[in-house]
């Protein structure tokens, strides 16, 4: 049986006529019918066929299919970015008088999401700050229609126990459970094997791996993915075809990456520990991690994601930023190139001081996206940085 990796990259669109190697760009809007009879066919859905690229296309079709080989999904669908994917991972399925269970641990624009856009609809929500999983079923009500988490967390690398939820899943069937596995990577980690009925990627990160283009991509159960079909064809948050390529050759060098990724952060979260100018290291396969035993058990390695604390807050992280010489500062990640974000100023600049601290993120926190460099060059321009702003 073929390794995650080898289907990745065996699955392919369909040759053309011309026989091609490498799949081709399909830039086109709309797709010809044969006959008026089989354009009524494909639209009464008795017939396959491709019809227009805000629905479908070769290129995001081979895209959806390559993460669906890597997550083991039954189906899948694009979106134009990563939250896009998000956001229709929730609006397919709730309405007025609904109810949301989610981590309080959640990227900055998830979280405008359920604290300012769907009250506006009459969603409520429930935050979930224990991993303990009592927790999680206390806070579910008999309107709760989906259960969301990031695991890890962005940026506080928080794990929660995917085994355990599933189980709880199968407590509530009727309830979504849907989580963002955008740290993680399908290499990593891959949550429908624990029962979860949609996995959640920002595309734009690991799976370009370069900060190239935008995308987002959900996957997961055949039925949920229908439903969200019906939303997303009248809503159109489509992915280009020219993104959609971009991405899907990313993916054939996934494994590759996610494991240099991974070796040169294990090496900086070790550095990063012995150094008296930094505290609170947190990586997932550290030791020190307080769910360390969890991260072994149901990933494969820690990710590329390191996050700190510098001493002297606010104002020492902004110096030690502004003295990296080779790594970047952007507020993107999973790129192969290094680089370094001030979660508390930039990505969860919306959210209120205490909702920050509630979340570990605080004034001297820093989140490291660890590249494909060599060990050295990022370990040796972290200690640079250091030493200068002491």
């Amino acid at each position: 049986m073929k390794k995650d990796q080898s289907k990745v990259i065996r699955e392919q669109a369909t040759r053309s006529a011309t026989r091609e190697h490498s799949v081709p760009l399909y830039l086109t809007s709309s797709f010809i019918f044969d006959s008026a009879e089989q354009g009524r066919a494909i639209f009464a859905d008795e017939e396959e066929g491709m019809v227009y690229s805000r629905y479908a296309n070769p290129n995001t079709s081979e895209f959806i299919n390559r993460v669906c080989k890597l997550e083991n999904a039954e189906a899948g669908l694009s979106f134009a970015s990563g939250m896009a994917a998000v956001f229709a991972s929730f609006a397919s399925f709730i309405k007025s008088g609904d109810h949301i269970v989610s981590s309080r641990a959640i990227f900055g624009s998830t979280h405008q999401l359920l604290t300012q856009l769907f009250p506006r609809w009459g969603v409520t929500y429930t935050y979930v700050d224990s991993p303990a999983i009592e927790e999680w079923e206390k806070a579910i009500q008999p309107t709760t229609r989906i259960v969301f988490l990031e695991s890890p967390s962005n940026p506080g690398l928080e794990l929660f126990d995917l085994a355990e939820l599933g189980k709880l899943k199968e407590k509530y069937p009727h309830i979504i459970f849907a989580i963002d596995n955008c740290f993680a990577t399908p290499y990593l980690q891959q949550p429908l094997q624990f029962g979860f009925d949609l996995s959640i990627h920002s595309a734009t990160k690991y799976m370009d791996g370069q900060g190239r283009v935008l995308g987002g991509v959900v996957v997961g159960k055949q039925e949920l993915i229908d439903e969200m079909l019906f939303f997303i064809r009248h809503t159109g948050p489509a992915m280009s075809p020219f993104n959609a390529w971009t991405i899907s050759k990313s993916l054939e060098t996934l494994g590759l990456r996610m494991d240099r990724h991974c070796s040169n952060a294990l090496a900086l979260a070790e550095a990063l520990e012995k150094n008296t100018e930094i505290e609170d290291v947190k990586y997932p396969f550290l030791p020190s991690h307080p769910q360390y035993e969890l991260a072994k058990r149901q990933m494969k390695a820690g990710g590329g994601i390191v996050t700190f604390e510098v001493k002297g807050g606010k104002e020492r992280a902004f110096k030690f930023i502004d003295a990296l010489e080779m790594i970047l500062y952007t507020s993107n990640l999973g790129d192969s190139r290094t680089i370094a974000t001030h979660p508390g100023s930039t990505t969860h600049s919306k959210l209120t001081e205490e909702e920050r601290i509630n979340l570990g993120i605080k004034p001297g926190s820093i989140r490291l996206s660890v590249g494909l460099e060599a060990q050295e060059d990022i370990i040796d321009d972290i200690l640079q940085a250091l030493e200068k702003t002491k």
